[in-house]
């Protein structure tokens, strides 16, 4: 019989990559985590980590183990939100990981879960992109991933995790006011070619959308200034710097946003693994964001 404590390790260690993070993740120490796993090893009966330089990697035998450990761990945390669903208090703690534009929103959730709930629901918040608060879902980091998707660049999920859609808003051209673009009721990218743009950095996604969009349009953008803030990049726009991409939550006084004739769209959702609405605490907090 597989010891099911000896599989987490096992995960941890697919999912962490070392020993170390994987004895981090889990509070035991690194010499425990390799006692475990060579216990596992005996009990499994074949090799399921070997010597990579200087740390441990799994064997192709650890990766399918690891793979169906995922599945054990994924029915007991759905064992462990049924039974929390029974219950007829909401408490708990619930960590969101959201990224810049949407976590400006949070505070209006809290204030809701606060007068309906008191200091029951706990509430952690961590400012994450996607391409971070994703894998920190996975690893159990976080309960709850706010992730943006767009409809030209499409985001694909860890396993054993689910969407839920918050909303959905057009992704627009923020020109200053004084601009004659703003006379239009669209904006055909392919008119901006010889403009300065303000761009997201460049590992960020958005900056990968901004790219795209230009390049379907037939050029590559000229980029006078890279930040990560929608709302600093509308003011460099007002200030006559460049022109950019942003979502419609980035409206504000003093620049103009239209919407493209090429219609890209992002999609704001809150994403979880699977089962985990059914902890009452999460489902409310998951309600909250879908309102808001």
């Amino acid at each position: 019989m597989l010891d099911v404590r000896r599989l987490r390790l096992l995960h941890a260690l697919s999912v962490h990559g070392t020993v170390t993070a994987a004895a981090e993740a889990l509070h035991v120490t690194s010499p425990a985590v390799s006692q475990q796993l060579a216990a596992l090893e005996r009990e499994a009966g074949v090799a399921l980590v070997e010597r990579d330089g200087r740390r441990l990697s799994l064997t192709r035998a650890g990766h399918v183990l690891a793979a169906h450990t995922q599945l054990v761990l994924d029915q007991l945390a759905a064992a462990e939100a049924d039974l929390a669903s029974l219950r007829t208090s909401v408490s708990g703690v619930v960590r969101i990981g959201a990224f810049v534009s949407v976590a400006a929103l949070l505070p209006r959730v809290i204030q809701v879960l606060r007068s309906a709930h008191g200091s029951d629901v706990d509430l952690f918040v961590h400012e994450m992109e996607p391409e971070t608060s994703l894998p920190a879902l996975r690893r159990g980091d976080i309960d709850i991933a706010v992730i943006h998707s767009y409809n030209i660049m499409p985001r694909s999920l860890p396993a054993s995790c689910e969407s839920h859609e918050m909303f959905v808003e057009p992704v627009n051209v923020a020109l200053p006011l004084s601009d004659p673009l703003v006379q239009q009721d669209s904006v055909d990218l392919s008119l901006l070619s010889d403009r300065p743009w303000i761009m997201p950095r460049t590992d960020a996604s958005c900056h990968e959308l901004t790219q795209r969009a230009c390049g379907a349009a037939g050029f590559v953008p000229r980029a006078q200034a890279y930040c990560d803030d929608f709302g600093v990049m509308c003011g460099l726009v007002e200030a006559g710097l460049g022109v950019a991409l942003v979502p419609s939550v980035a409206r504000r006084p003093g620049v103009a946003l239209r919407p493209l004739k090429q219609q890209v769209f992002r999609t704001v959702s809150a994403v979880v693994r699977n089962r985990a609405d059914g902890q009452p605490a999460v489902r409310v907090v998951l309600e909250q964001l879908r309102q808001v």
